[in-house]
């Protein structure tokens, strides 16, 4: 960064800290200052400013980690929540700050990604890239080969007043199956299965875009590297 001023926002994903949006909450809940002034939405930045998130100076990381990490049942997508048992911040316990591109709920397992560069975090949130996420999933009871039909052409929501989009399904067994969608709902999945009267029992992430569970352990993560971590650049758009 030379010094050329950019918006606030950005300032902060080049820290690693959020992503772009997630700045915006930080700066209007007043958890950002400029030089001990209470920062404003559209401020700008300079590599002279101080710039402090919870009273602590942050700046741009120099070169950035992207890690794959397998979330158990149980753990909550969040840095601090005094309810939460065990969030994902404490469960991978890595040695440098990170936060995580896209969520899994509490009840849900698998593949998340997570890292402390903010444009890909931003890239890969943006909904209008369609991006791919493959999920195994496990329902309450067994299903005719319409029910996956019917996911696949799209589910309206009545309480999002949203339609899901067109995505692609594969059964596994009676009552399991794949899905691959390219959007992120809150619950998504939960809610398309609850349309036609079925009860989601499990639910796994097993590959986001490039980037694949296998080989992990629950709580387990590995650093993305290489051929691999360069695919998943040029898939965000970053390449």
């Amino acid at each position: 960064m030379d010094n050329e001023e950019i918006r606030l926002n950005k300032y902060i994903a080049m820290c690693g800290i959020a992503s772009r949006r997630e700045a915006d909450n930080l700066i209007s809940e007043g958890r950002i200052t400029i030089n001990g002034n209470p920062a404003k939405a559209g401020d700008k930045v300079s590599k002279e400013d101080l710039v402090e998130f919870d009273n602590k100076t942050i700046s741009p990381v120099k070169s950035y980690v992207v890690i794959a990490y397998n979330k158990p049942v149980g753990v909550v997508c969040t840095e601090k929540d005094a309810h939460a048992e065990r969030t994902i911040i404490e469960d991978i316990n890595y040695h440098r700050r990170i936060t995580y591109a896209g969520r899994l709920d509490k009840d849900s397992e698998g593949l998340m990604i997570l890292t402390d560069d903010g444009d890909l975090i931003q890239a890969m949130m943006k909904g209008i890239n369609a991006h791919e996420k493959e999920y195994v999933v496990t329902v309450n009871k067994k299903f005719p080969d319409k029910f996956l039909d019917a996911l696949e052409k799209g589910v309206y929501l009545a309480d999002l007043e949203k339609t899901t989009r067109p995505c692609k399904t594969e059964r596994i067994s009676d009552d399991c199956f794949k899905i691959i969608l390219t959007q992120g709902l809150n619950r998504q999945i939960r809610r398309m299965c609850e349309a036609f009267g079925y009860e989601v029992k499990t639910l796994k992430r097993v590959r986001i875009m490039n980037i694949e569970l296998k080989g992990l352990a629950h709580s387990e993560y590995r650093e993305i590297e290489g051929d691999e971590l360069e695919k998943l650049y040029s898939l965000a758009g970053l390449r």
